[in-house]
């Protein structure tokens, strides 16, 4: 029977397999390589396992390390789980809440919404966790989650708030030098922007009933931002959010009867947490302000009267295309808790 280590070893370990070099882990720990290397050693001790082996490019995690990640990253998330319990202290609207969500709706939503949580609970801390991962709240990886998919845990506490279109968008820029596609079959003559090897672009092009092969792909990466910035770039046509492309001046929608899916909007949080002043604060803020938004957002989808449909070699440029906004979808509710 493997005798009990500490934490501290644990965490230690998980670093080293993260960024794969006594030096990296160290300067994460806020410690010195050989102070990790002596934890390595004695875990490995500890544990009778040899843990990592050396190449030219680094620590090599073995089997036996591999095996033991999960566990470690468990162990991690329930010790920051208890540091955010302790930091809560005695004011019960204080502390610290952890709010994970996709990278377009963290970056291109919430900010503004988290602004207003924070001058009306300036003691509450925030920590935006933006990743398109499923944030495993049953583990306390995160307080409070905005997904796109409906969780099926069932000590999750989920409410619908909404829900967000996705249409193809391109840059006026771009259309005047390539021409808008009028036909699905047309796509693949044109500079596509998606996904590169995140199989989560391509369970939620399917959940649009969109089956996609990403050799179609000109530019590609998993970053749902850097894609975004691709098309406002004028770099090719992609995917965006119509809430988010209606506020762009220059984004116009191509094939919109074609390519156009709904996503849902969640709430989630574990239902242990509802109890704590902090986070149901947080978690009514985000779907009273989220919903509205939600609710009112309009994409504007700009006329292509002034886009080429396709233009030949050689020929004039044409003038940008005007603009013309048509309401958007309404939000819906489930499952309030």
């Amino acid at each position: 029977m493997v005798a009990p280590l500490d934490w501290n070893l644990y965490r230690t370990f998980l670093a080293v397999a993260q960024t794969g070099s006594l030096s990296a882990a160290a300067r994460a720990l806020n410690s010195s390589a050989a102070t990790v290397g002596r934890q390595i050693e004695a875990i490995e001790s500890g544990l009778a396992l040899t843990l990592f082996t050396r190449s030219p490019s680094g620590l090599v995690p073995t089997a036996e390390a591999i095996d033991l990640v999960p566990h470690a990253r468990a162990m991690a998330a329930a010790a920051a789980a208890l540091a955010r319990s302790v930091a809560q202290g005695q004011d019960a609207l204080a502390g610290v809440v952890r709010i994970t969500a996709s990278e377009i709706m963290g970056a291109e939503v919430l900010p503004p919404i988290l602004g207003r949580f924070r001058q009306r609970y300036p003691g509450v801390a925030l920590e935006l966790v933006l990743n398109n991962r499923t944030e495993d709240l049953l583990r306390r990886d995160a307080d409070i989650a905005v997904r796109m998919t409906e969780p099926a845990q069932g000590a999750l506490l989920a409410r619908r708030i909404g829900q967000t279109e996705i249409g193809l968008y391109a840059h006026q820029d771009y259309l005047r030098e390539h021409g808008l596609p009028e036909t699905l079959a047309a796509l693949p003559s044109h500079s596509l922007i998606g996904y590169d090897r995140d199989p989560i672009a391509v369970r939620m092009a399917a959940a649009g009933g969109i089956e996609v092969d990403r050799d179609v792909f000109r530019l590609r990466s998993d970053s749902d931002l850097a894609q975004l910035a691709l098309v406002r770039a004028g770099c090719g046509i992609g995917g965006c959010q119509t809430m988010i492309a209606g506020r762009e001046s220059g984004l116009v929608r191509v094939l919109p009867a074609e390519i156009r899916f709904r996503l849902p909007v969640w709430l989630v949080m574990h239902s242990d947490q509802r109890r704590v002043p902090r986070i149901r604060s947080a978690f009514d803020h985000l779907a009273s302000e989220l919903g509205a938004f939600l609710a009112s957002a309009q994409p504007s989808e700009k006329s292509t009267s002034g886009v080429p449909r396709a233009r030949p070699a050689g020929s004039p440029v044409p003038a940008p295309p005007g603009r013309s906004k048509r309401a958007g979808s309404r939000a819906g509710r489930k499952h309030r808790p």
